[in-house]
């Protein structure tokens, strides 16, 4: 492809400014620089076309007929370039772009999402699935939602929309007590293989050594491999709820409380409308959201 053969863009959109506003004193001010450098600008425009595009006292100039056919030129181009320029920036105001962890977007946010399109129909949310620490300089994303007790970083507001509780899951046909539970194989994910420490600890429990271990790649297929019977997980609570509800799975050991929270996390004093929507949205469902069964491990002691 061709070089372009134009004029520096600075001195052509300060010989637009003049051009539209009538006067050097007013384009300054619209471009924020001096008098003398909109001139200067003007004149090395002229320079480049060969021709004078002003006439008249300096106080008093006007354009000449090369003068007015550029501006009318560039009127045009520059009315095109701002179309676009707000059209792009009014797309963007409507779109999020949410990084969410996995297992929360598919068995919980992703569900509901229906519900905040219908109070919002102008805004849409898109969610990309990710579990790093938020940094917004660096990733393409708008907001985040993580599970973690503190999230660091500089110039992030982090907002706490749900408690999280987790416990033992299982088919129906594996539940039983402490002992029936040393027994059963034990589901691990590879990205959080201390899982079942945390929940002993939180719980306040020994539960020994198990058996037998299954690990799998992700959450959600751990919670697959527990409803086909494969053993016993842990999960958060708000991720088998419906599961537990329907009958899926069963939790007889109840669910305790974490340190950690999910946070919804975007760019400190964010503007942008659809910012605080998804988030006051999200805070909303949060507290829509049943409570878990409480830990029973006493009763199974």
């Amino acid at each position: 492809m061709p070089k372009r053969n134009m004029p520096p863009l600075t001195a052509l959109r300060a010989f637009e400014a003049f051009a539209r506003l009538g006067r050097m004193g007013l384009a300054a001010d619209e471009l924020c620089v001096t008098h003398g450098a909109i001139s200067r600008q003007v004149r090395s425009l002229e320079r480049e076309c060969g021709v004078r595009l002003t006439q008249g006292p300096r106080n008093s100039l006007r354009l000449t007929e090369a003068g007015t056919r550029l501006a009318a030129s560039l009127g045009e181009a520059f009315d095109g370039i701002e179309r676009s320029f707000l059209s792009l920036r009014a797309s963007a105001d409507r779109e999020l772009h949410v990084s969410c962890v996995g297992t929360l977007a598919m068995r919980w946010l992703i569900p509901r999402l229906a519900g905040f399109h219908a109070l919002h129909p102008g805004l849409s949310i898109r969610v990309t699935e990710a579990y790093g620490p938020v940094d917004f300089g660096r990733d393409q994303f708008d907001a985040a939602i993580r599970l973690a007790e503190t999230i660091p970083g500089e110039g992030l507001e982090a907002t706490a929309f749900l408690d999280n509780f987790h416990g033992p899951v299982m088919t129906p046909s594996l539940a039983g007590d402490l002992e029936h539970l040393a027994r059963a194989p034990r589901l691990h994910t590879r990205p959080h293989r201390q899982a079942w420490a945390e929940w002993a600890q939180h719980a306040r429990l020994e539960v020994g050594e198990a058996a037998e271990h299954r690990e799998y790649e992700h959450l959600f297929y751990m919670l697959e491999a527990a409803v086909a019977g494969l053993g016993v997980g842990v999960s958060p609570w708000i991720y088998v709820a419906g599961d537990v509800a329907s009958g899926r799975l069963a939790a007889p050991f109840g669910f305790v409380r974490t340190p950690a929270r999910f946070y919804f996390v975007a760019p400190r004093a964010s503007p942008r409308p659809v910012v605080s929507a998804f988030r006051d949205w999200l805070i909303e469902e949060a507290r829509a959201a049943p409570p878990p069964p409480s830990a029973k491990i006493a009763e199974f002691a």
